[in-house]
């Protein structure tokens, strides 16, 4: 059972926007792409929240704003009260301590030139964690918390699996002592077996460290067992927020119902059971349609959907949505 958090939060985005210009035509006319568009988002102190959506929806760069490393277009985000835009230099680089990033990729995230020891070594060193003279010492604790020996210290990236590699960046990332982790997909890359022994040790460290952390994923099934509240992506937009048993038990967006429907039982899960989430094509965000951005593929459109873009409405404590339509219903089909 995922515990209650603190209702404070550590990390808040207001209003976040971020695009990127592009050209479109014969006269190579400039158009902005809207990565991110007006996303308001808490994370609290002990609290994982999940982030869903189909690729391209804008997840990886609404995690990478959230940590200072890509300036938002519009909109800001504030780490304990502090705005991240505002914040240069020995300040900046105090926070950065703080806040830390597991990547996808655990083959090239990792140096294959240097021992992981060393790699762990660099926050320690950098940030000065620990005195040099317990530097060593401090790498072997940590490998031993993500379940590898200290031994591992001394070899190179080349000579682990992936699950381990992966492990030796969560161990990377503990290294500064971090109060908010945002993980983008780290276990994407790994094959379910080991996909689930990454997972529980996340669990583990979030409920030992009371980290907050920010999850993206489009695996639903690792985003159910392991967060407290869940974000699902759309074109940029958060289309439905809420606590994870009200979003999974009785979704209130028809996106998120449509996920859910396509996402295979934990029992069929596999190479061959990752059927196509949606039905029709996904919209360009260069062009995104009027109205609301998932009409193009909602079986519930109707005309009114066209009209304007439906912002966040209550359906329930802690929990919103965004359809004119939005309500609670129960969901069957997800394992």
């Amino acid at each position: 059972m995922i515990h209650d958090v603190p209702t404070a939060p550590l990390v808040e985005a207001k209003d976040l926007g971020r695009n990127f210009p592009s050209r479109k035509g014969l006269l190579g006319k400039k158009k902005d792409v809207w990565a991110v568009n007006g996303v308001s988002l808490t994370v609290s102190p002990g609290e994982t929240v999940g982030v869903v959506g189909e690729s391209g929806c804008g997840k990886s760069t609404l995690g990478r704003m959230m940590l200072g490393l890509d300036a938002p277009t519009t909109g800001a985000v504030t780490f304990d009260g502090r705005d991240l835009s505002g914040i240069t230099g020995a300040d900046r680089r105090r926070l950065s301590r703080r806040m830390q990033m597991v990547f996808q990729d655990p083959f090239g995230s990792l140096d294959p030139r240097r021992s992981v020891g060393a790699q762990i070594a660099d926050g320690l060193r950098t940030h000065n964690i620990v005195p040099s003279s317990e530097v060593d010492a401090e790498v072997a604790r940590l490998l031993e918390q993500v379940g590898l020996p200290a031994s591992a210290a001394q070899r190179r990236p080349h000579q682990f699996s992936g699950g381990q590699r992966q492990r030796i960046a969560v161990a990377r990332a503990l290294s500064t002592r971090p109060d908010f982790i945002v993980a983008d997909e780290p276990v994407s890359a790994l094959d379910v077996s080991i996909q689930a022994q990454v997972v529980n040790l996340l669990m583990d460290l979030r409920r030992d460290l009371d980290l907050a952390m920010l999850f993206i994923s489009h695996d639903l099934h690792v985003v159910r067992h392991l967060c407290n509240r869940i974000v699902v992506m759309y074109l940029g937009r958060i289309v439905e927020e809420g606590p994870a048993d009200k979003v999974f038990g009785t979704p209130a967006h028809p996106y998120t119902r449509a996920l859910l429907a396509a996402t295979p039982s934990l029992e069929a899960r596999g190479d061959d059971a990752r059927d196509k989430v949606l039905e029709g094509e996904l919209p360009s965000p260069a062009n995104p349609p009027s109205g609301c951005p998932f009409r193009t593929r909602c079986p519930m459109a109707e005309e009114a959907c066209a009209a304007a873009v439906p912002t966040l409405e209550p359906v329930g404590t802690g929990w919103r949505a965004a359809c004119i339509k939005a309500g609670p219903q129960p969901q069957t089909t997800a394992g």
